[in-house]
């Protein structure tokens, strides 16, 4: 393998310096669009494709863009975004939440949360909407309120440690659900089907969230008082319910979503939560929602195609494994890339969609199983964006419990502990099953 090109990596670094610089000088990560910087890298990528006339120069760019499996992404997003949003208008989260708290022990308090933002993350699929349902709940709960709803030992229970047990649960359905779009993303860069990375990433991850289980039941026992209600209506937790059970079922990511989608609809009408158009307005909402990310998604995969192009691939393949001598490094460089490029733009599904090409190729060289690979890409892009604080969910959690993002950190137990479990199995080549060469798995 050659070298290639360090100078075909520089879109990349423009990407990079285009938008840290503009983001410091703004003293906000979100205030400079990541569109935008991508625009701007992917116009300097087109300048680099010297002796093309300009409409090959964006010939090499489509076509990078235009991938099946890029695509296929796209489609993706859109189904995922409408049922977010209907599941959201039809008042299902609110029902899920009460569902799970309803349903525990008042010792099991922090436990409880934790679960409940398990259940909601891996349901959704999203850590955003997650912290958003929960975390008004957990301030609320370090509250004392003394009429005979609540009443717990504060000293115990800080609102710091509440949210970051919703944090922490938000991120182990980023991690593992079926319509997260960092799930999606790793799934399609690397080539597998979304249950048995599934399979593979819950033989960590699910361990991992057992032993923080265990620690928050060990926190929470000083919980003197609880009582919950109830959903109000038990059928519209059934969403979630039909799309968390045909995923694991292993039915096409897409059939559970269509099936998702119609369920809302079926039960949002039925129970008056909305009306036909008022359906069909939250639908095309949730798809406009989605539309940065799409955006941001083609814009990525043809600036990745240009440095391809330019040597760019070979010559990070060979920096990275040179020094490589088994399959154990080759993961632990996977890590290490995902994670750096997820502390530069802020964001987990940007970090896997901007290293994935290289990620495959790496796994490919050295016999890596897709499915563990796109375990490794999800999982650590999971973990470092939960403790950057200027990362969008630590920010949203931080401003609804009006505390600062670094009082959160030192109590995101899971994501610490997932990190940990992941870096064993790697260390360890765990599960056995996986750490040998698997031929590359289509997405069903």
């Amino acid at each position: 393998m050659g070298n290639g090109k360090w100078w075909a990596l520089s879109p990349l670094l423009v990407f990079l310096t285009f938008y840290l610089v503009f983001s410091l000088l703004a003293h906000d990560f979100y205030s400079v669009p990541i569109t935008v910087a991508f625009m701007v890298a992917s116009g300097y990528s087109l300048l680099l494709l010297r002796g093309m006339t300009l409409d090959e120069r964006i010939k090499v760019y489509s076509k990078g863009a235009a991938h099946s499996n890029l695509l296929m992404m796209v489609w993706i997003f859109i189904l995922a975004g409408a049922f977010a949003r209907s599941a959201e208008k039809m008042g299902a989260i609110g029902a899920t939440v009460d569902l799970c708290l309803w349903a525990l022990p008042p010792q099991l308090l922090l436990a409880g949360m934790f679960l409940a933002a398990c259940f909601i993350s891996i349901s959704v699929g999203t850590s955003v909407g997650t912290i958003v349902a929960l975390v008004p709940i957990a301030v609320g709960i370090t509250n004392t309120i003394d009429n005979g709803q609540l009443i717990i030992d504060n000293s115990y229970l800080s609102t710091p440690l509440l949210v970051g047990v919703v944090v922490g649960g938000a991120y182990f359905g980023d991690n593992l659900s079926f319509i997260s779009d960092t799930t999606i993303v790793a799934t399609q860069t690397q080539g597998c089907r979304m249950s048995d990375k599934f399979r593979l990433n819950a033989r960590i991850v699910v361990p991992a969230a057992l032993v923080v289980m265990g620690l928050y039941v060990a926190i929470g026992w000083n919980t003197t008082s609880y009582s919950a209600q109830p959903p109000s209506d038990w059928l519209l937790v059934l969403p979630y319910i039909v799309v968390l059970l045909t995923a694991i079922m292993g039915v096409n990511v897409m059939i559970v979503l269509s099936l998702g989608i119609l369920s809302t609809g079926v039960v949002g009408i039925i129970r008056g939560s909305f009306r036909m158009f008022e359906w069909m307005t939250a639908m095309g909402e949730g798809i406009l929602n989605m539309g940065e990310l799409i955006i941001v998604t083609l814009m990525a995969a043809g600036m990745v195609g240009v440095i391809r192009q330019l040597g760019g691939i070979d010559f990070i393949l060979h920096r990275l494994t040179r020094h490589i001598s088994d399959r154990r490094g080759a993961e632990f460089s996977l890590a290490g890339l995902v994670v750096f490029t997820n502390f530069c733009t802020a964001n987990n599904t940007i970090a896997i969609l901007t290293v994935g090409t290289v990620a495959k190729e790496i796994s490919q060289r050295f016999g890596i199983d897709p499915r563990r690979s796109a375990s490794i890409l999800d999982t650590f892009s999971c973990f470092a964006q939960s403790i950057i604080p200027y990362g969008a969910q630590m920010l949203m959690a931080s401003s609804l419990a009006f505390i600062n993002p670094i009082e959160i950190i030192p109590y995101l137990y899971y994501p610490f502990v997932m990190c940990l479990f992941m870096l064993m199995a790697i260390l360890f080549r765990y599960p056995r099953k996986y750490a040998t060469d698997s031929k590359v798995l289509s997405q069903s």
